[in-house]
């Protein structure tokens, strides 16, 4: 029997039957075509993670209507016009042997930042845009909120007309059904304000005239619980919501947690721990008859474990198909350990969004451009020396064994990982760790050879038949000019992880970018009394806002002392001192931890450039930065070899 049996078991919500429990919810993509219609691009993405990743897949957020509010950039499903992408997208899922679900949305309300003085931003009451609280929202009309309410079904009549299978209503997390659902955004006084029944009517409403209308068409509701947020509905009151829906006919209630103004929640990083959100699917599976479904940083382990003890009927993994498209194929043929980690950094897929991009992953760099990375047979198989077992490195170790190159990897010291091993210490980082073991087991079954504790050298003679030569060399720590800096009682950032037994009960960690922010929270949860000194205004200023928000309360919670604005000019045995606005402190600490960041380690690729070889740097020794970019990087180089 399956140690996943609960996870892999066929489902029902309403008429639908699903071949597992895992459904991947609704995730922005930004792939749709200029007329908001679902590409090419898109049917491969969801394409691709149909059957083997999850029985039903769910679109991203796709509008009903374009003159109420500016949605430029969302998939729409407002006329006709969307009915054959929307069939070729059906057909596409049906064809993996999933199921598809889109998920219909009212559109964002306050939440958009995409207005202009002749179309403000809508929402149910006159409420602050929450990109610029100087901007009021208009209030939708009686009349506006039923005429989409009318949309709704509109947009589900042509849905069902292209073979999609189910529609999620996009009540969730701040946007405009949320905005009249919670107290802290409806003030109205018509039908559609007031009293708990009042300001849920506008999704009840939407879910009675989409049965009206398609009577057979499953329909899903996606509910935050809680906003996280002050004055935002309380446990009583969502359970009240959820039954109210369930009444208006509901087949499937989503359920999760918080809002724009708590958008960690939203986009859970990996300080949040796992399976964050499942208290709120219990709550509501407590309440309600119909099948509830648990989102929140879900493993294999824990959706199971949600599953078997009946917290909810369905999980709902979204980063981990991004991660791995074949995740719930990997379980039902016992081969866990052969899921790629999903690491939870939010950096390429939802920060992506964020900055006008479209969806990639860190891990996985093939999600986005199903199209366009499909690795092809090397027309030459080559011998491919890869010079450091890093991310970097064992990405483009992977890759070009994949496509048939001998690999031979050669890493200095006696284990792979490179900088994730010690920067991966912290529990909150147990998937980031978990990647060195995916690396292990997928090259342990491919032509690559491993050396460890063997470090090249410019005139290196195992380099001499190498055809290609890939450097992932990574970086080195910054080391500043600072009197004392070379301490007995220092010790650099990295080696704080690594040697744990050597840190003091009380801790000031010079530099507080993500790796001293990261050591500080990790030391302070294990008891040390920790400072950070950082010479910036903020900490953290290299990590994406949405994981900041939870890493700076964080640090609140495990009563970090942050000092910014103060520059180290001085350590000594008893600590260290630093020049802030208000003059000279002196911070005691009995071990002085540097993280003043890292330079590229280029010697070693210039050095070998000049020898004649065809040489490839790539990840840190380039240009510090993230892993995913150090994974990417593998990847792409790798394909082209």
């Amino acid at each position: 029997m399956s140690a996943f049996a609960h996870v892999i078991a066929p489902g029902r919500i309403g008429a639908l039957e699903l071949a597992n429990r895992v459904i991947m919810p609704p995730m922005g993509t930004s792939l749709s075509d200029a007329d908001g219609h679902f590409s090419d691009r898109q049917v491969a993405w969801y394409a691709e993670r149909a059957g083997t990743g999850a029985g039903l897949v769910v679109t991203e957020l796709t509008a009903v209507s374009r003159d109420l509010e500016l949605t430029a950039g969302l998939a729409h499903a407002d006329s006709d016009a969307a009915i054959p992408a929307l069939t070729r997208l059906a057909h596409a899922v049906h064809a993996k042997g999933g199921k598809l679900g889109v998920q219909l949305t009212a559109g964002l309300g306050r939440n958009n930042a995409a207005y202009t003085p002749e179309q403000p931003p809508v929402s149910a009451s006159d409420n602050p845009n929450f990109f610029d609280p100087t901007v009021l929202c208009r209030p939708l009309t009686t009349d506006e909120v039923r005429t989409l309410v009318g949309r709704f079904a509109d947009a589900a009549v042509r849905c069902a007309a292209a073979g999609v299978d189910m529609v999620d209503l996009h009540g969730h997390t701040g946007y405009l059904i949320d905005q009249f659902l919670g107290p802290q955004w409806n003030r109205r006084t018509d039908v559609y304000g007031g009293s708990i029944k009042n300001r849920a009517r506008f999704a009840t409403e939407i879910i009675q005239a989409i049965k009206a209308a398609v009577p057979g068409l499953p329909i899903s509701f996606r509910l935050s619980v809680s906003n996280k947020m002050p004055g935002s509905r309380d446990l009583v009151e969502a359970q009240q919501i959820a039954r109210l829906l369930e009444g208006a006919g509901l087949d499937l209630l989503m359920v999760d947690d918080g809002a724009y103004d708590a958008m960690d929640w939203v986009f859970p990083p990996y300080y949040l721990g796992d399976a964050c959100m499942v208290p709120s699917a219990q709550a509501m599976k407590s309440v309600v008859a119909i099948p509830v479904m648990a989102v929140g940083n879900l493993t294999p382990e824990n959706a199971e474990a949600v599953l078997t003890v009946g917290d909810a009927d369905f999980v709902g993994v979204g980063r981990g198909l991004i991660a791995d498209p074949e995740w719930v194929a990997k379980l039902a043929d016992g081969r866990r350990d052969d899921i790629r980690p999903c690491i939870r950094c939010n950096q390429l897929c939802i920060g992506a969004i964020f900055t006008g991009a479209t969806i990639g992953c860190a891990v996985n760099p093939t999600a986005g451009y199903e199209l366009e990375r499909a690795l092809v047979p090397a027309a030459v198989p080559k011998h491919v020396a890869v010079v450091g077992g890093g991310p970097a490195g064992l990405e483009a170790a992977r890759v070009a064994a994949l496509r048939g190159h001998a690999v031979d990897v050669y890493e200095k010291s006696e284990h792979l990982g490179g900088v994730l091993l010690p920067a991966a210490t912290p529990e909150f980082k147990k998937e980031l760790r978990a990647m060195i073991g995916w690396w292990g087991r997928q090259i342990a079954d491919l032509p690559v050879t491993v050396h460890l504790g063997t470090e090249i050298l410019a005139d290196d003679t195992r380099l001499a038949g190498a055809d290609e030569v890939v450097v992932a060399t990574g970086a080195d720590p910054l080391v500043l000019p600072i009197p004392g800096v070379d301490g007995e009682n220092v010790l650099e950032v990295l080696d704080a992880h690594l040697h744990r037994d050597r840190v003091g009960s009380r801790v000031v960690v010079a530099g507080g970018g993500l790796s001293g922010a990261d050591l500080a929270l990790e030391l302070a949860e294990a008891g040390h009394e920790v400072t950070i000194v950082e010479k910036a205004d903020a900490i953290a200023a290299d990590l994406l806002f949405i994981n900041a928000i939870s890493l700076l309360r964080s640090l609140t919670d495990a009563r970090v002392h942050v000092l910014t604005g103060h520059l180290v000019t001085e350590i000594d045995e008893k600590g260290l001192t630093a020049v802030g606005p208000d003059g000279e402190v002196h911070v005691d600490a009995d071990t002085v931890v540097t993280a003043f960041g890292v330079r590229p380690a280029h010697r070693l690729a210039d050095a070998l450039a000049a020898t004649g070889l065809s040489v490839h740097a790539i990840g840190d020794c380039v240009l510090p930065a993230k892993v995913g970019e150090a994974i990417n990087a593998g990847y792409l180089t790798a394909a082209l070899l």
